[in-house]
């Protein structure tokens, strides 16, 4: 049974938008900071936003400004709202838990972001 779905992913042209959802288990849901991760092409994979059960989100300084994590817990369900789209952006987008930047973890399958003219 797969404990983290990731989906929204896409092609999109620079400037535009997309929204990526995640659904986890429970295990994983529950009293956690979830976090928001890409590896984009022969990068390791990075932590780019974080938020916690009550809601307090933290970002990398790349994407400040232009993403929006949020989290409706009823649903375990994680979501980052992406504005302003860069070709750096461009990467496979992947939820977790946020200490899993700091340890082994498993991991869904992830979803495609590509942002190209």
């Amino acid at each position: 049974q797969a404990q983290l779905v990731e989906s929204g992913g896409g092609l999109v042209q620079p400037g535009e938008s997309l929204t990526l959802s995640c659904v986890a288990s429970e295990t994983i849901f529950k009293d956690t900071y979830m976090g928001w991760f890409r590896r984009a092409p022969g990068q390791q994979r990075e932590l780019v936003a974080r938020i916690n059960r009550g809601g307090y989100t933290r970002y990398v300084d790349s994407v400040k400004g232009r993403f929006t994590i949020s989290r409706d817990n009823a649903k375990n369900t994680v979501y980052l709202q992406m504005n302003s789209l860069k070709p750096e952006d461009t990467a496979v987008y992947y939820c977790n838990q946020e200490v899993c930047s700091r340890v082994s973890c498993g991991w869904g399958q992830g979803t495609q972001v590509t942002v190209s003219s």
